[in-house]
């Protein structure tokens, strides 16, 4: 059965997730997470999609959105990674398959930033935070296997590219 933007909605209740999304409380940021980890749960759902390629650059396929929030499956080919920023919405994702170092920043000044913390992200693994910022990180795929992840954004896609709402220069401490 292929995969529609109907069976999407109906199966993962995505249209009553974004509507939840207006007030950006921490129930919010359960229902998220609980929404995240059922999609990260069934590895069959998310090999139904095509998912874009880009390369050796990640890159994004759109699993829902509408004007509240968008639902995005992340490829991340081995050495891929993001720039190192901060989100202008809620930012909540999982991990499908493979692995991810993410790394955690604190600003400097408004243009650059130092490293605070590292961690691994193995499957299973689900993260949800809310644009009280800046929540500086970097996401990287330094293994030598594709990694998957699935992130709910709380913007329209519509309205705006990315999820980003600023760019850092890592600096030593």
């Amino acid at each position: 059965m292929p995969i529609t933007q109907t069976f999407i909605e109906s199966t993962l209740h995505l249209r009553e997730l974004s509507k939840f999304s207006r007030t950006l409380s921490e129930s919010y940021l359960e229902r998220v997470r609980a929404t995240i980890r059922d999609i990260i749960a069934d590895p069959r759902l998310l090999d139904r999609f095509e998912l874009q390629r880009n390369g050796g650059r990640y890159s994004r396929t759109l699993l829902f959105g509408d004007t509240q929030m968008s639902t995005w499956a992340i490829l991340w080919p081995p050495g891929s990674q993001t720039c190192v920023h901060d989100h202008h919405c809620s930012c909540c994702f999982g991990v499908a398959r493979g692995s991810l170092k993410e790394m955690w920043f604190r600003a400097v000044n408004d243009k650059q930033a130092v490293l605070q913390a590292v961690a691994v992200r193995e499957p299973g693994y689900v993260a949800a935070v809310l644009p009280t910022g800046p929540n500086i990180h970097q996401m990287i795929n330094d293994t030598d296997r594709e990694a998957l992840s699935v992130h709910i954004y709380g913007y329209d896609h519509t309205m705006q590219s990315s999820s980003i709402r600023r760019e850092y220069e890592v600096v030593a401490q």
